[in-house]
């Protein structure tokens, strides 16, 4: 049983069959978000996502980032990256159109950051998460 389905701009339609979220900035004791603070949580999240799902390739869509202040601090300027993290394992017909998508699937996992803590789904996902090459990360297998 699926969570969610996902159109993706390609028209592919594929399942969510599993999700993990949580804030972006849940371990932020003090100061404030900046450009290396960040490159860090969108590598720890990548990490986090090939650790936890070996199963099935992994694919990190870039961030948005934001840069609300016009003066930098001692870090830098501020700089915040959309407030969840997201790791979705997602499965879809199999990429390789030989294959019989009655024997086979294809499967990617895909960490991403959006604005709110809602569940993908439709049309309606995050743009950045709808553009996801499949074809090129999504790796076929067998039921």
């Amino acid at each position: 049983m699926s969570l969610s389905h996902v159109v993706l701009s390609s028209g592919r339609s594929i399942e969510l069959t599993e999700l993990r979220m949580s804030s972006t900035y849940g371990g932020l004791i003090e100061g404030y978000p900046f450009k290396r603070v960040n490159d860090m949580q969108v590598e720890r999240l990548r990490r986090e996502a090939e650790r936890d799902f070996t199963f099935a390739p992994v694919h990190l869509v870039q961030p948005s980032r934001e840069y609300p202040d016009h003066f930098a601090g001692a870090f830098g300027p501020a700089e915040l990256l959309p407030h969840v993290t997201c790791i979705g394992v997602f499965r879809s017909t199999p990429v390789d159109p030989g294959l019989d998508p009655v024997l086979h699937r294809s499967s990617l996992t895909v960490a991403w950051f959006q604005n709110l803590p809602h569940v993908p789904s439709g049309q309606e996902a995050d743009p950045a998460l709808r553009d996801t090459p499949w074809d090129e990360f999504a790796r076929d297998y067998e039921i």
